[in-house]
């Protein structure tokens, strides 16, 4: 984690007004098109078409897609930038939480702080953990499914976003389901929501090249911004709350209000002005 900036940092660098700062968009130079596929008639089986204004003042040097019934295979020529970001992320994801070390113990007391500033801790292992929406006295057990990075996740969201988190945590807004979700673990389920949908732990080698639209456009957005994947989390935080109100959810309806958390958070990135994650429609509910 040596390489990796700090939550505390990404919050210095993102923090404006209790909000995340919308930094100005650059387009770059034109975009160089390929020529795979080029010769193969139009409408064919295996149509290919290259060059899409979808992309065009995105940077990205090269997007072709396959398409063979409903099959479709993106290409994307990686920067340098993109392929160390997509690095350290795919670093980041590979941490499990351990116990035994200080600075995974110094983050979660970190995270106690954050979510609780005037209340004394009275130790890694408490009841007190359970207020916040652990299953159990020792929080580090519900770490399992997607390890240390749910914690930075969370870690950044309550320290970047202070409000929304304190508003999602404490139920202060809307109309409220009869059972309510507990808030850390479904945290740590939406990290790994999002790591699934963006496909990044199927990569076998940093240069493999992005899968599907959704990554992408996520892998450009990450050269923009190295901390676009902890912004897409409290993004689908605030969009599966939403959703969860909306819907009078339960206990057994949690599943499902993921995925349409997923299908939500894919619509949005692949609309055609979405740049950023500050440009996501959803954007707006942080504060």
């Amino acid at each position: 984690m040596e390489a990796a900036p700090t939550p505390a940092a990404a919050e210095t660098q993102h923090r404006h007004g209790g909000c995340l700062s919308a930094r100005t968009f650059m387009p770059p130079g034109p975009v160089a098109r390929c020529s795979g596929g080029s010769s193969q008639a139009a409408g064919s089986p295996d149509e290919a078409s290259c060059g899409s204004p979808r992309w065009i003042g995105k940077s990205l040097s090269c997007v072709c897609i396959k398409r063979k019934g409903a099959y479709e295979r993106i290409c994307m020529n990686l920067t340098p930038v993109q392929e160390q970001r997509l690095q350290r992320l795919r670093h980041r994801m590979k941490v499990y939480f351990d116990h035994s070390r200080r600075d995974h113990q110094e983050a979660l007391r970190a995270l106690w702080y954050a979510t609780y500033p005037d209340q004394e801790l009275e130790g890694l292992v408490s009841e007190q953990w359970k207020d916040m929406g652990w299953q159990g006295r020792d929080p580090s057990t519900d770490f399992r499914g997607a390890g240390f990075i749910s914690l930075e996740n969370l870690l950044f969201f309550a320290k970047t976003f202070s409000a929304s988190f304190q508003r999602l945590l404490q139920k202060q807004s809307g109309n409220q389901a009869t059972w309510e979700y507990p808030f850390a673990v479904a945290g740590v389920n939406i990290t790994f929501m999002i790591m699934q949908m963006l496909d990044l732990q199927s990569m076998k080698s940093i240069a493999a090249k992005p899968r599907t639209f959704v990554k992408a456009v996520f892998v450009q957005m990450l050269s923009e911004d190295e901390w676009a994947f902890d912004l897409l989390y409290c993004v689908a935080f605030l969009v599966m709350d939403k959703q969860w109100v909306e819907k009078n959810a339960s206990y057994m309806d949690f599943n499902e209000i993921l995925k349409s958390t997923r299908a939500q958070l894919q619509k949005e990135l692949l609309l055609e002005d979405v740049m950023r994650i500050e440009d996501m429609p959803s954007y707006r509910l942080l504060c």
